[in-house]
């Protein structure tokens, strides 16, 4: 092989179209461009959205509909009549996301937990968990127990936990789930 043997690869190169060069041409007379108005000037056009002079529709969604908040995290919500009425959480007892889930107050222990301060509690206990309201604190303090607040390991877009497979959850909340 020389250098004059060298070729760019099959459909690597293609021309560019060569637009008003005729009607043969398939894009001759108006190139392309239908006939008259803004778009087929030269130049012409507003931006993507632009919807002739009204609001455009992704500058009126948020006035109806609101948002979704990317950077929301899911906690699984546990009460604290739920927790005083539940036979198996003796008094003294140390309360984890992994007991919670064991006992099917939570779904899962990999998931963020935050305690809800509804009901009463008269139970001495320790527990565990991501976020506790006020009032739950106050609470449990008041009955003589304590509360442990455990580390959100997710923050930001990776807060989303929703969005993990079980799999990476277990391996960033791996010592409280295992």
């Amino acid at each position: 092989m020389k250098l004059h043997d060298l070729q760019p690869a099959e459909g690597s190169k293609k021309e560019k179209t060569r637009v008003g060069r005729g009607i043969s041409a398939g894009k001759g007379k108006t190139a392309g461009r239908g006939t008259k108005g803004q778009g087929a000037r030269t130049g012409g056009g507003k931006g993507p959205y632009f919807e002739g002079g009204q609001l455009p529709l992704v500058r009126r969604l948020p006035f109806k509909r609101g948002f979704t908040n990317i950077f929301r995290i899911e906690y699984q919500e546990v009460r604290l009549d739920r927790l005083n009425a539940h036979d198996e959480i003796a008094d003294g007892a140390e309360v984890t996301p992994k007991l919670l889930a064991e006992l099917g107050l939570i779904r899962e222990a990999d998931r963020p937990v935050v305690v809800l301060g509804n009901g009463e509690i008269n139970k001495k206990l320790t527990i565990s968990a991501h976020r506790f309201t006020k009032s739950a604190e106050e609470k449990i303090k008041a009955a003589g127990g304590s509360v442990n607040k455990l580390e959100l390991k997710l923050t930001g877009a990776h807060a989303t936990v929703k969005l993990l497979p079980k799999a990476e959850l277990a391996k960033i909340y791996g010592q409280d789930s295992e």
